[in-house]
């Protein structure tokens, strides 16, 4: 699975123009409002309220070569007190809405628990998500740490393999047999990037078709990109961007789009996504001719590069909407850290064109977790039959 979405991306470069002009900003924090795509029925109010958000000049970040863990939250915004929430958002129509995935995310573990909860009631079965962690990488071990978090929290019972760095291939393969063969797991994850000396095809393509919540089984692409079949599983982050448009109601169908990067694990499945909804797709990708003109004309952009604020406001055509997959550190003396995280957009410029936007860290993120909770699920469910 991509750490944080994009770490397994590959990076792209691009020629961007050089503006900027840094300042803070009132935003809508909206909650999503449409229900979860997964057979799941719960359906949340929307709610709108105005938040001032602190933004940096995107001139002044230079990339920062660091494997440290990362912390992927932001803020809640609780819900407002009264009713008025149609008069807030007409108040506030001028401001970008702020697509908030921690909330989205909150909204479909709680889902998604309560039907593990029914599953066990009815037929006392909990689905199980094993997890193969090779090496020592910081960051892995808190995404690893992060996911078998997300599970507890939700009731999916998390199995997991630490193998040190100079672990054979043929040992993370062992591992993977025995769990395809263990009913009690239901879902199987490596975590990526394995250690250099090892096949990530060979690896990969050991996991059992049933059981690869990840979405990277080539037959799950394949299904994926065929227009009469469906895959078992979709990869976890495109899937997240696209319940976020759903859920915040942003229409796709008939809509131009442009997706920014053709990594296997976000770029071209959330390609794929794009057009089975309907949507007029481009891809921009290190050998496009004049990005900037072919971003301009879409009305939804996902951008999964891995380039730190590379997506300037001149690249958005007003009104559009977008979801920035990138998470990039960079320098930042000011922080106690010593880096802070920014995404592929240049947020304070994009902010200032587009309709609504994903902030970084808070966006994709946390709906990565989220949609491997849910693919869980349905492998589960898929096992036993459950309805």
């Amino acid at each position: 699975m991509a750490s944080a979405a994009t770490s397994s991306t590959a990076a792209v470069m691009f020629s961007s123009a050089t503006t900027s002009d840094g300042c803070s900003r009132l935003a809508d924090r909206i909650s999503p409002a449409t229900a979860f795509r997964g057979g799941l029925t719960r359906n949340a109010a929307a709610v709108i309220k105005t938040r001032t958000i602190k933004t940096h000049d995107c001139n002044s970040v230079s990339p920062r070569s660091s494997s440290s863990a990362v912390d992927d939250a932001v803020v809640s915004i609780s819900p407002p007190d009264s009713n008025d929430v149609l008069l807030t958002a007409m108040a506030t129509e001028a401001y970008v809405k702020v697509i908030d995935g921690k909330s989205a995310a909150k909204e479909i573990r709680e889902e998604i628990a309560s039907e593990i909860s029914r599953m066990k009631e009815s037929i006392d079965v909990v689905p199980g998500l094993a997890v193969i962690l090779v090496g020592e990488r910081k960051d892995s071990a808190t995404y690893v740490r992060n996911k078998k978090k997300a599970c507890e929290s939700v009731g999916i019972k998390s199995y997991e393999v630490h193998l040190a760095e100079d672990s054979s291939e043929q040992e993370v393969i062992k591992y993977i047999s025995s769990f395809n063969d263990d009913p009690s797991v239901n879902g199987i994850l490596v975590q990526l990037p394995l250690p250099f000396h090892m096949n990530e095809r060979n690896v990969l393509n050991a996991v059992c078709l049933e059981k690869d919540v990840d979405g990277f089984n080539p037959l799950n692409i394949g299904l994926l990109a065929m227009r009469d079949r469906e895959p078992l599983f979709v990869p976890c982050t495109p899937k997240g961007c696209i319940e976020l448009l759903h859920r915040y109601g942003v229409p796709i169908k008939g809509k131009r789009a442009v997706v920014i990067g053709r990594s296997n694990i976000v770029g071209m499945p959330a390609a794929l996504l794009l057009q089975r909804e309907d949507a007029t797709v481009s891809i921009v990708h290190s050998r496009t001719k004049n990005p900037e003109e072919i971003t301009r004309e879409a009305d939804i952009v996902i951008s999964a590069v891995g380039q730190p604020n590379m997506i300037r406001g001149s690249w958005i055509k007003s009104g559009s909407v977008v979801i920035d997959v990138g998470i990039n550190p960079v320098e930042d003396a000011k922080s106690s850290r010593g880096y802070r995280l920014v995404g592929d957009v240049c947020y304070e410029e994009v902010s200032k064109v587009a309709s609504a936007i994903t902030p970084v860290p808070g966006g994709v993120g946390p709906m990565t977790i989220a949609m491997l909770l849910s693919n869980t699920l349905v492998a589960a469910k898929r096992a036993y039959d459950y309805k």
